[in-house]
């Protein structure tokens, strides 16, 4: 499988990514901040529809799902282009398919000793279900969307978050996850845990002035 960090809307880097026989996973946020959101959600459901990959639910891609299912959200800009994107008679058809799927996007996944999620894991995730992404909130969606937050907030205007769920990896476990952008040397951020088990963080910034992080993995 190829495992895919977050593509904020990265059209070209996502259609180089998806370049290849294997198996997609995407870590989430598909959409917000790069040129063509539309486009990428396109691309990502047609993976879908051949059975080729699927995506992680984020939370940008949460918000567009309550977005098009006519939830009244907070002013986002972003959001607000990727929204513009999909307006339009010629749209419908992929709105639809955008919302029923992230309707049904698994906010997390155990493969053997294989996590994936997009913000941070938890140990409950472990023997507990992922819940419908866009149902209503609750702690462990919360830590796979977001991380572990501190209830702070940075200068920068985003939440302060701290990485201690690492440790609570269980040992020999791989937890593959996006959401924050770590990186400073262009490669994904890599730490260990104390319990042994290790997070690979893949945000590299596509969208965003970044690029976009690929990771082969042979299951």
């Amino acid at each position: 499988m190829r495992v895919v960090g977050d593509v904020h809307g990265d059209l070209t880097a996502f259609e180089h990514a998806v370049a290849t026989e294997r198996f997609i996973i995407q870590l989430g946020d598909l959409v917000d901040h790069g040129p063509d959101s539309a486009g990428t959600l396109r691309l990502m459901l047609d993976l879908i529809d051949d059975e080729r990959g699927l995506f992680i639910l984020g939370n940008h891609d949460r918000k567009l799902g309550r977005a098009l299912q006519g939830r009244r959200l907070r002013r986002d800009p972003p959001l607000e282009e990727t929204i513009a994107q999909l307006s339009g008679p010629v749209q419908a058809g992929l709105r639809e398919r955008a919302r029923e799927a992230i309707a049904v996007a698994p906010a997390w996944i155990v493969h053997g000793k294989l996590i994936f999620v997009h913000g941070g894991f938890h140990t409950a995730m472990m023997h507990e279900a992922p819940p419908s992404g866009l149902g209503p909130m609750n702690p462990l969606l919360s830590r796979a969307l977001f991380g572990e937050t501190t209830g702070r907030m940075q200068p920068d205007g985003y939440p302060e978050r701290r990485l201690r769920w690492i440790d609570h990896i269980p040992a020999d476990h791989v937890v593959y996850c996006g959401h924050d952008r770590r990186s400073t040397d262009g490669r994904p951020w890599i730490r260990d845990g104390r319990n042994g088990g290790r997070a690979i963080f893949t945000d590299l910034g596509a969208g965003k002035g970044g690029h976009l992080a690929w990771i082969d993995i042979d299951v």
